[in-house]
């Protein structure tokens, strides 16, 4: 996905620590660091996003992605 390419190594970090915790979760298991996964990713989506890093369109697509978020929720 074009939205996806020359994200910073950093944001690129925290997008596979949240990948493989929703792996866990989502085969019905419980992944006890889900919440810092979720965390971390977040503030670094947003800090890349406000650091003029992505676009606040890249933003968004990760944060619907790996996030799971709607927009307006």
């Amino acid at each position: 996905e074009y939205l996806e390419r020359g994200l910073p190594p950093y944001l690129q970090t925290s997008i596979k620590q949240m990948c493989a915790s929703w792996a866990i979760e989502d085969s019905g298991k419980k992944d006890y660091h889900w919440d810092i996964a979720w965390n971390e990713l977040n503030a670094d989506i947003n800090a890349a996003e406000s650091g003029l890093e992505i676009s606040s369109e890249q933003a968004w697509y990760l944060r619907e992605k790996y996030l799971r978020m709607k927009r307006g929720e």
